[in-house]
């Protein structure tokens, strides 16, 4: 019982030391290094002991990528041994045991192992052995990529594929990333990428495939290096044909215009490239290309009614088609359309209401001229007088004559008239009764006479 109670508790001091060693006296800040070709990187390892307190001796080793493993130095307190191969490309640090690589290169890369022993002047006898592994990643910086395109020419929808490929010169571990129109593409059901990324095949090409390509090139010391712009042209369509009008009223495919109204239309379709457009008259079961092209004009006073047209928009790339119907009836449509004439003359309203203006302007002074200078008036003035002003003795007659200058109405009453003055009164009853008079006009001329003439004669 003594015997293995005596062992347990050396097995349990040789645990405590070990761990005390490991946990304060030896530490590497980081297990994985990523360094760059051409720059030197440093394998730093920190040591939490007084070196003259302890003998130590290790190694630094190297194995590489293919698995060689290689001894680079082997080191004491007081001596240090460098492989020959290696003297001019790593440098050993003391007393911290530390390793400089001076240029990095891609054979570098690989695990690097410190084997170290430790023996304290304090415990003669128990030497704690220390193993600790680094990896080191040796990256070389992304050149250009370099984007291509197979095939380099415009393709067809639903006919044809493409393939995109992105290379680069220079870089190790690169990660390719593909856009269009700055969007990041991924998987899909047309889109296939490899397991790099560095070639994206699309299958089959649709229209949304149209675009502006480029592709990014990056490693953990190289990020975004980016390529030039790809342009990926696509030949589809005719999709949404329709035929629209400025002028006229549309209901659906009947448009309605006005008699005589100059009318145009033009069709229209998302297409590339641009369609081939033919406008065709359909009448009494028979069809007639009238004109080719997106525009058609139309009058309509050479129209009948109602007649019907179609506009057929023909990709040659593509080799599809696609055709709108519409139906254009000549019908009045009221105030408020304007009008196309066959001399293309128009009427706006600004002229309309300055005619109108004009007439009722005429009008008026027509009637205000009547009404001040009619010939009945000018003798009612006349008989209107005082009875006293008519009685008055008349010695020749022209005494007051430039108040009798004027339009006479002499009227003529069948019958005996039992005064040679007829009254006001009288005179306006009979002026109601045209049928039973007759009017006689005359212009009397009365020019007043001067004293001097009157003594003459």
């Amino acid at each position: 019982m003594e015997a293995t109670g005596g062992t347990a508790l050396c097995v349990c001091s040789f645990l405590f030391i070990l761990t005390e060693v490991s946990s304060e006296f030896i530490h590497i800040p980081s297990l994985v290094h990523h360094g760059t070709e051409g720059k030197p990187l440093l394998l730093p390892v920190e040591t939490h002991f007084q070196l003259d307190e302890v003998e130590i001796q290790g190694t630094w080793s190297h194995t590489t990528t293919s698995g060689t493993r290689t001894t680079l130095v082997t080191f004491t307190k007081n001596a240090t041994i460098t492989d020959m191969m290696y003297r001019n490309h790593i440098l050993f640090r003391e007393p911290n045991v530390s390793l400089l690589i001076r240029k990095l290169n891609q054979d570098d890369e690989g695990d690097y192992h410190l084997n170290l022993n430790i023996q304290f002047h304090n415990n003669k006898g128990l030497v704690v052995k220390e193993e600790k592994t680094v990896r080191v990643i040796v990256d070389v910086p992304v050149s250009i990529p370099v984007i291509e395109k197979y095939p380099s020419y415009a393709v067809v929808e639903d006919k044809a594929n493409v393939t995109w490929t992105c290379s680069v010169e220079r870089g190790t571990r690169v990660v390719f990333q593909w856009l269009r129109d700055n969007v990041p593409l991924g998987p899909g059901d047309r889109y296939h990428f490899s397991h790099d990324n560095s070639t994206l095949f699309i299958n089959p090409v649709r229209k949304e495939d149209k675009g502006t390509y480029r592709c990014i090139a990056s490693n953990p010391i190289s990020k975004g290096r980016q390529s030039r712009n790809m342009e990926l042209n696509v030949y589809y369509g005719p999709y949404n044909l329709e035929v629209n009008s400025g002028q006229g009223l549309r209901t659906g495919e009947v448009f309605t215009i006005n008699p005589g109204e100059l009318v145009f239309f033009e069709c229209q379709a998302d297409s590339n490239p641009p369609n081939s457009y033919v406008w065709i008259s359909k009448s009494r079961n028979t069809t007639q290309i009238i004109t080719e092209g997106p525009r058609l004009e139309v009058r309509s006073y050479r129209l009948a009614q109602a007649e019907e047209y179609m506009c057929r928009a023909f990709n040659n790339a593509t080799q599809k088609q696609d055709e709108a119907e519409f139906t254009l009836v000549v019908a009045s449509l009221g105030t408020g359309k304007e009008k196309h004439t066959q001399e293309g003359g128009s009427v706006t309203p600004l002229a309309a209401i300055t005619v109108c203006s004009l007439f009722i302007i005429s009008c008026m002074l027509l009637f205000f001229l009547k009404r001040t200078c009619h010939p009945k008036r000018v003798l009612m003035n006349i008989y209107n007088r005082p009875l006293a002003e008519q009685k008055r003795p008349h010695r020749s007659g022209h005494e007051d004559a430039s108040e009798d200058f004027g339009i006479y109405e002499f009227v003529s009453i069948p019958g005996k008239m039992e005064s040679a003055q007829a009254s006001c009164r009288s005179l306006a009853r009979f002026e109601s009764v045209q049928d039973m008079h007759t009017t006689i006009y005359d212009v009397i001329r009365h020019v007043p006479e001067t004293p001097s003439h009157s003594l003459l004669k």
